[in-house]
């Protein structure tokens, strides 16, 4: 005999399923988009471009290409305490969109540990690459506040997650890398299975920062102060150790590699990631509707965008 207070479930009740939300919007992107594998890139020209290399150009490809396949191995360890909070509370529209994520974040593994055994065939103990504060931030601002979703769903638990997660993690220090491998491979006509497969990612995680913007814009409208104070006082915690997470621990170089420029790599990541705080802001004087049509439309014209980027990448 059933209890009296059993589960309601959305689909088979008069709701259904809200195809307007952003996380919807994003479902059906991810199962058009998103499937691409990373063992159909063709490597061969990038592994003669290798053999070309500097060794300090090598260098610096190995650092970068470390510390991305550190970040998407945490991402993907790390994920599932939200998929936990939004499916507890009922949430099947952001459950259903992080499930396309999870499995996005375990690509983004496989392709960067292409690189190392197939391009570079590189074995050694990666963790040289890592700084200090670059381990703190993966080994442990990361797996702490997402695990701390298992026991403490509160708006500030699941800010403080998906800031570090999302915001910090995603949206400046992947940025920073995407634009590096720009500057480092599309500008010298280099390693071009590595730029498609980097193009691809891209897109993928565009997808999942329209995701954070969304869920901490519905935090914020329905939780005003006390969500947005919480973004605040995270990003002021983390965004220090994000700067010194940028040495290359290790590594030195008498000329910048591919002559890239730090200050510039820095500028574009910041200018990312202002752009999407002042989106979330605005939440603060914004309807739930409000918000979700202004993200959805921001969905359509990114992923528009990065669609000829990766077409564009793939002909060339």
């Amino acid at each position: 005999m059933l209890p009296t207070d059993y589960r309601t479930l959305s689909t088979t009740s008069p709701r259904g399923l809200r195809q307007h939300l952003p996380p919807m919007r994003l479902w059906q992107k991810a199962k058009r988009l998103g499937i691409w594998n990373p063992q159909d890139i063709d490597l061969t020209q990038d592994k003669l471009d290798w053999q070309g290399l500097q060794i300090e150009e090598q260098e610096y490809l190995l650092s970068l290409c470390s510390r991305f396949l550190a970040g998407e191995e945490s991402v993907t360890l790390d994920l599932l305490p939200l998929i936990k909070v939004v499916a507890q509370e009922g949430r099947i529209e952001e459950e259903m969109f992080l499930t396309s994520f999870l499995w996005e974040e375990a690509k983004h593994v496989e392709g960067f540990r292409r690189f190392f055994d197939e391009v570079a065939n590189e074995h050694s103990d990666l963790t040289r690459f890592y700084s200090p504060a670059f381990k703190q931030i993966f080994y442990d601002e990361l797996p702490r506040t997402m695990n701390a979703l298992y026991t403490d769903s509160s708006v500030e638990a699941q800010v403080s997650a998906s800031v570090t997660y999302n915001m910090i993690i995603e949206g400046v220090m992947a940025e920073t890398g995407y634009y590096a491998f720009s500057l480092a491979l599309t500008r010298n006509k280099l390693m071009p299975g590595m730029q498609q497969f980097v193009t691809n990612l891209k897109r993928d995680e565009s997808r999942h920062i329209a995701f954070a913007v969304y869920f901490l814009s519905r935090l914020v409208a329905e939780h005003g102060d006390r969500a947005w104070n919480m973004i605040e006082q995270r990003m002021n915690e983390l965004l220090p150790l994000v700067h010194e997470s940028s040495e290359r621990a290790g590594v030195s170089y008498t000329t910048p590699p591919f002559n890239i420029d730090a200050q510039e790599v820095d500028a574009y990541s910041s200018m990312q990631f202002k752009k999407r705080m002042e989106r979330i802001k605005k939440a603060r004087e914004q309807t739930l509707d409000e918000i979700n049509n202004e993200v959805n439309n921001e969905v359509e014209s990114e992923v528009e965008n990065l669609e000829a980027l990766v077409t564009r990448t793939v002909v060339e």
